[in-house]
């Protein structure tokens, strides 16, 4: 028997099964995040809300934006 073949006819399955598998543990692992977010909302309407608010980085005022770019140009 030829081991490369036989090396490619695992691989073949194995990139076959992960494509069957991947989506589904994908939406098996969002739809555990949203039951989990539907449970904090019942007890804390507020919860659902701020676990997903970022923090602003250190430092750094809430709301101001900072843009870095080139200078006026000089022609």
């Amino acid at each position: 028997m030829n081991t490369f073949v036989d090396f490619l006819d695992y691989l073949v399955v194995l990139a076959v099964a992960a494509l069957l598998l991947g989506p589904s543990l994908y939406w098996a692992g969002r739809e555990r995040r949203l039951e989990r977010q539907i449970r904090a909302a019942g007890q804390d309407p507020r919860a659902v809300r701020d676990r997903h608010r970022r923090e602003p980085a250190p430092g750094r005022t809430p709301g101001v934006t900072v843009r870095v770019g080139r200078g006026p140009s000089r022609a």
